[in-house]
């Protein structure tokens, strides 16, 4: 009489799973995430990596506290922005004025995809002031990109024949803090009126290192002004 033949059950090898990568963007995306969630900071370092499972020395090889990371969040915003202008080959041969306004343009639509945090770290933390230390770094990288890449030749001025470099550099930087103020404060539709202030506020610091910029800073006074009243 025949016998069934005895199969042997063969148990498939456990799947090897690797160890999550640890960097600095993904401990930047663990704080962002608690930060929306819980809306307050961690009390400790300690707190934060229990709570989300890494080593407190992972924290440490990428941020010396949560001051430094939050100034890294913001670096990175302006470091993304100018990557994408540098990926773009015409970039280099843009006149200043559409250097200015494509870094403004890039730099708002990923302010615009962080806009929850934004809005947080930056007014509904009820910090005031103090929250302003965290744009020291992304200021001081911008201001280095605009004197490196976008500064009107020192030959084309003409109104304002002391203006250098730097100067041009700390202006554009003041222009951007004037336009995230009314980007934050903006509710119109896809937030099309900040790229209407971006146009116009651009065209006036330009043409007010060219010829004639009277008609552009009226124009640009007249515009913040009838939006103040809606």
């Amino acid at each position: 009489m025949a016998t069934a033949k005895k199969t042997t059950k063969v148990t498939p090898p456990e799947p090897i799973i690797e160890p999550k990568m640890i960097d600095d963007n993904h401990i930047i995306s663990l704080y962002m995430d608690q930060i929306l969630l819980e809306e307050h900071e961690p009390k400790t370092v300690y707190a934060f990596c229990k709570k989300n499972n890494i080593e407190e020395s992972d924290f440490y090889t990428f941020f010396g506290s949560f001051e430094g990371l939050k100034q890294e969040i913001w670096n990175k915003f302006l470091e993304n922005a100018i990557s994408t202008l540098h990926n773009d080959a015409s970039f280099a041969n843009f006149s200043p004025k559409n250097k200015l306004l494509t870094l403004y343009f890039t730099l708002f639509e990923i302010l615009t995809l962080n806009r929850s945090y934004v809005m947080y770290v930056l007014k509904d933390n009820k910090e005031g002031m103090r929250n302003l230390m965290q744009l020291k770094q992304i200021r001081t990288t911008f201001k280095e990109f605009v004197k490196n890449n976008i500064a009107v030749e020192e030959s084309r001025i003409k109104t304002l024949s002391k203006i250098t470099k730097p100067v041009y550099s700390e202006g554009a930087w003041i222009q951007f803090l004037l336009i995230l103020k009314f980007w934050m404060e903006d509710n119109s539709k896809g937030f099309e009126r900040t790229d209407i202030v971006i146009e116009k506020s651009v065209n006036t610091v330009v043409d007010l290192l060219d010829s004639q910029p009277l008609e552009n800073i009226i124009d640009l006074g007249k515009f913040l002004w009838s939006e103040r009243k809606m």
